[in-house]
C-alpha cells in the first residue's frame, strides 16, 4: 500500500502547494505536488415554472492562459468560508452572483474535481426558485474583481449544450445531468 513519508509546503498564498513524498508498496519513493485552497460549493438554481436556470459567465485566468477568451457557462459557485456549511455557502453565492434568494437546496453530491493534483472537495446542489426570489442582477462582489455576468438560460438550451459536449465546466455539466435525471419534464 502506498503511504506518505513526508510533506513540505513549497508555496503559501491564495493556494498552498505541498510537495508530498510517497512510498510505494515496494518502498520506491516518488513525489507529487498537491494544490490546496479549501472546499467549494456550487448550485444550479432553476425556475421549474419558466423552465430556466441561472448561470454565470466570467473570465478565468487558467483558460485565458490556454488561449480561451470566451467565458464558460457556469453554475454559481464559491469557496466555503470558515465556520460555514456548504448549504449556507451556495445560498450566499447564489445571492452574490445571480441575485436570487434560495430558501432551500437539494444535495447532489460531494466530488473531487481533479484528485490527482487538487485537494478540493466540491459540494454540488440544485435549488428551485421563482420570480419572487429574484432580488437583483447579481454580478458578484466588487472587491472580488470577478467580472461576473449573470443570466437566465432555458433548461432545454443547457441540455442541448450538455448533450452536444459544449458545456465545458464539469460542476455545471454534472448539475445539468443531475437535474435532467431527476426532472426530465423541465427540459422539454
Amino acid at each position: 500500500m502506498t503511504r506518505i513519508t513526508g510533506a513540505r509546503t513549497a508555496y503559501q498564498g491564495y493556494v498552498a502547494v505541498q510537495v508530498v513524498t510517497l512510498a510505494d508498496a515496494d518502498g520506491a519513493l516518488h513525489q507529487r505536488e498537491v494544490v490546496s485552497f479549501g472546499q467549494s460549493a456550487c448550485v444550479l438554481p432553476y425556475d421549474p415554472d419558466r423552465k430556466v436556470g441561472l448561470i454565470v459567465r466570467l473570465p478565468r485566468a487558467p483558460l485565458m492562459l490556454d488561449g480561451i477568451e470566451t467565458p464558460l457557462i457556469e453554475a454559481p459557485a464559491g469557496m466555503i468560508e470558515a465556520g460555514e456549511t456548504a448549504e449556507a455557502a451556495v445560498i450566499r453565492e447564489a445571492m452574490e452572483e445571480v441575485g436570487v434568494a434560495l430558501s432551500s437546496v437539494e444535495k447532489v453530491a460531494e466530488t473531487w474535481p481533479s484528485p490527482g493534483v487538487i485537494a478540493e472537495r466540491s459540494h454540488l446542489f440544485l435549488a428551485a426558485y421563482g420570480a419572487q426570489d429574484r432580488h437583483g442582477p447579481g454580478g458578484g462582489l466588487a472587491h472580488e474583481h470577478e467580472g461576473i455576468v449573470a443570466e437566465e438560460m432555458a433548461l432545454a438550451e443547457l441540455w442541448r449544450l450538455a448533450a452536444g459536449g459544449a458545456l465545458q465546466d464539469m460542476k455545471t455539466l454534472t448539475l445539468v445531468l443531475a437535474l435532467h435525471a431527476r426532472r426530465p419534464e423541465l427540459f422539454g
